[in-house]
């Protein structure tokens, strides 16, 4: 049997975040993944069915996605290389360096890092691992929700799901896994941040949308344009899929809440998904009809984020919150 480099993580009832959203919250715990995000499912599959025979595999990543990428690859014994933009925080950097992984850095965005990378792949002669756009990456990332689902137990199925969207590879896993388990009717709260919020403008322009720029801090939901499968999902009548943004300031809020009462420190990406619940934005969707009421159990993906520690907090809450 094939080595599984993910966890199988907690499942956690919040009474805190269920006191401000009216139902039970429980929140699955990605930030306990070793890669430190919930990444490592779907690269980490990706990886065993295709890395395992190549030269090398290089990964474009503001940070999770070559975290994963490096880890999986340094338990296969297969060098890496992760391309990541200027605006990726030093100390991921050296995180990377710590996984064995080879660091460049090229353009100012992920989208640039992945040109980069895929003249790293022609030239080179290295596999490319993409960081959200691939079924071999939805199919891993869709293991969460079947483990939700033991978690919950026979019978029990969630109100809601509660993500954060960068590129969208997290929302095509967890549409897979709803229709795995059978649980399509179950709607996807998708959070993003004001100046990342490549999916809100496609969902607004009924087509895909390139940002212009990346404004926003939360760096790790920076991607231009949404994957398309993503896109497509949120088109689907069968899905129910509700494309709301946050401020920096309310995405940053809801992370420092999360670390005094949950006591995890997790990235402004996650945040935004966190600030649905601090920000009342839950009863503000029952209250417009968008969401039932009574609402079932809200499951909260917490995606995590290897970027952030102390010292990058302080900085955000002097640019943000000062």
């Amino acid at each position: 049997m094939s080595q599984q480099f993910h966890l199988n993580t907690p499942l956690l009832e919040s009474v805190n975040m269920s006191k401000r959203a009216g139902t039970t919250v429980y929140l699955k715990m990605e930030s306990s993944q070793p890669s430190g995000s919930f990444k490592i499912r779907g690269i980490g599959h990706l990886c065993q069915q295709l890395a395992r025979q190549s030269k090398g595999v290089v990964c474009s990543s503001g940070g999770n996605a070559g975290m994963a990428a490096a880890y999986a690859a340094r338990k296969l014994g297969v060098p890496a290389t992760i391309v990541v933009p200027a605006s990726t925080p030093q100390l991921v950097v050296q995180r990377l360096k710590d996984e064995g992984a080879a660091v460049r850095i090229a353009g100012k965005v992920w989208d640039e890092a992945n040109v980069e990378a895929l003249r790293l792949a022609e030239t080179e002669g290295l596999m490319v691992i993409p960081p959200f756009d691939h079924p071999l990456l939805w199919r891993g990332h869709a293991s969460m929700i079947a483990e939700i689902a033991a978690s919950l137990g026979p019978g029990a199925k969630p109100g809601a799901v509660l993500l954060s969207v960068g590129g969208g590879g997290l929302m095509c896993g967890v549409v897979q896994g709803l229709r795995d388990v059978g649980w399509m009717d179950v709607p996807i709260i998708a959070m993003e941040t004001v100046g990342a919020d490549c999916f809100n403008a496609a969902v607004r322009a009924g087509k895909l949308v390139t940002l212009d720029d990346i404004t926003s801090e939360a760096k790790c939901l920076g991607a231009k344009t949404v994957c398309k499968q993503a896109f497509d999902y949120s088109q689907c009548r069968e899905l129910t899929i509700i494309s709301e943004v946050v401020t920096d300031q309310q995405a940053l809020q809801a992370v420092l809440t999360f670390l005094d009462e949950e006591r995890v420190l997790v990235e402004m990406a996650c945040g935004a998904a966190l600030a649905a619940v601090y920000g009342g934005l839950i009863c503000r969707l029952q209250a417009e009809g968008r969401l039932p009421t009574p609402l079932g159990p809200l499951v909260v993906v917490v995606c995590g984020g290897s970027g952030v520690n102390m010292e990058q907090l302080t900085t955000l809450k002097q640019k943000l919150l000062s």
